[in-house]
């Protein structure tokens, strides 16, 4: 079980009836066959899902009768529901096809009309002419191989919205995150702070499952800067150069370190 704690005044009294069964349909989402380290993939639990989704509709009606985009869908579990929350379309992205087909038999199992597009959330090409009043994800945390990730998804988020961008963080990287979206001309506020189960599913895991700290974030995107203003443009190419060469001492000292590096120091803590 997941809890979250609520900062500031909080969300209306949910549901609990209507989060139930929320919960309860999104336990029937398909998960990862065969999930791929390199892609940092780990599925968004349902409880997680359900109070994510249900926290954006009754505490800012970002949800019913709103287009959204799920960036890094999956497969499928915020997406899913989003329309199950009355969005009136819903569109994901993915790089990984095997995760988009889970997607797409998990829609059909619910009988839901989603749009799936296979591509590179980090190019920007992909996304460009993409609008949406609300983007929801749960983006890569940022592994040694994947450095600045998290960062570079949030900013494609910010130029798709035009109402909200919703996402999960790690902890450990929040003033640093705060301060790039200030940077970036929109408004960000940790709505949540949760405990992220990840459970064994990967050869470097020991323990048969570790809680990470993570923030539920809202980034207001209704004022941002026009994009000549905002951030800088990034290609995935670019993304990928950094990569190769290293992240700069900053992103280092503001990085809360690897996914495996962090599952070890908890599973060592724990220990």
């Amino acid at each position: 079980f997941f809890f979250f704690f609520f900062f500031g005044a909080g969300p209306r009294v949910l549901s609990a009836m209507r989060l139930k069964e929320l919960e309860s349909n999104l336990q029937q989402v398909d998960v990862f066959e065969k999930p791929k380290v390199h892609l940092e993939q780990y599925p968004t639990t349902p409880h997680i899902a359900a109070c994510m989704l249900y926290t954006i509709q009754e505490s800012f009606g970002d949800l019913e009768g709103k287009t959204v985009v799920d960036l890094g869908c999956g497969c499928g579990v915020l997406s899913i529901g989003a329309a199950m929350m009355g969005a009136s379309l819903v569109q994901g992205f993915d790089i990984d096809k095997d995760a988009l087909q889970i997607a797409r038999q998990n829609a059909e199992g619910f009988d839901l009309a989603l749009d799936l597009v296979h591509g590179d959330v980090t190019d920007e090409e992909l996304l460009a002419g993409v609008s949406a009043d609300t983007v929801v994800m749960n983006p890569p945390f940022g592994t040694k191989q994947n450095k600045g990730i998290d960062l570079l998804f949030v900013q494609r988020a910010i130029a798709v919205a035009t109402g909200a961008v919703y996402s999960l963080h790690k902890t450990a990287t929040r003033e640093h995150i705060l301060q790039k979206a200030a940077q970036w001309g929109v408004q960000a506020e940790v709505l949540a702070q949760l405990r992220y189960d990840i459970p064994a599913m990967y050869k470097f895991h020991r323990q048969k499952s570790v809680d990470i700290e993570v923030d539920f974030y809202r980034f207001d995107c209704s004022k941002k800067p026009r994009a000549s203003e905002s951030t800088p443009k990034t290609s995935s190419k670019a993304h990928q150069r950094c990569d190769a060469a290293g992240a700069s001492q900053e992103e280092q000292e503001q990085d809360g370190g690897s996914e495996e590096e962090e599952v070890q120091d908890e599973e060592q803590e724990e220990g």
